[in-house]
């Protein structure tokens, strides 16, 4: 693991929670981003080398919309850089890891990405991610 490359917070509203946190870190939003396999908004805040990702249902069946109806808002996971996710992803499952993508999968922000359940991490959704490539 290189460093945390997001934290990934659940919120209903995504418009109102961007304003609150401009305010709160004292920057905007550098990016909102759609991804529709997942049926989410998200909108990214860069904080020193880390950022916040807002993430915000656009479907009643998203996991987003599962966590808030479970958890209501709040930190969803913690998003890990990687050098290779694939390496990373067997390495984790070597270790006893149980993975919940057993493939690496698109996501946000220009990332392949793939999750460890919670279950293996002491209750923590955990995400590993890596920079696509541009032949990815």
């Amino acid at each position: 693991m290189q460093k945390i490359e997001h934290i990934g917070i659940a919120v209903n509203d995504i418009a109102e929670a961007e304003k609150r946190f401009a305010q709160l870190l004292g920057t905007e939003s550098y990016k909102r981003e759609e991804v529709a396999s997942e049926g989410v908004i998200t909108s990214f805040f860069q904080v020193g080398e880390s950022k916040i990702e807002l993430l915000s249902a656009t479907r009643e069946d998203s996991p987003i919309q599962k966590f808030i109806d479970k958890k209501g808002e709040g930190i969803h996971h913690i998003a890990f850089e990687v050098e290779n996710i694939e390496e990373k992803m067997e390495e984790l499952k070597e270790q006893g890891f149980r993975l919940i993508n057993e493939q690496p999968k698109d996501g946000a922000d220009n990332k392949r990405i793939a999750f460890i359940h919670p279950k293996s991490t002491g209750g923590i959704l955990v995400e590993i991610c890596m920079e696509k490539k541009l032949d990815d």
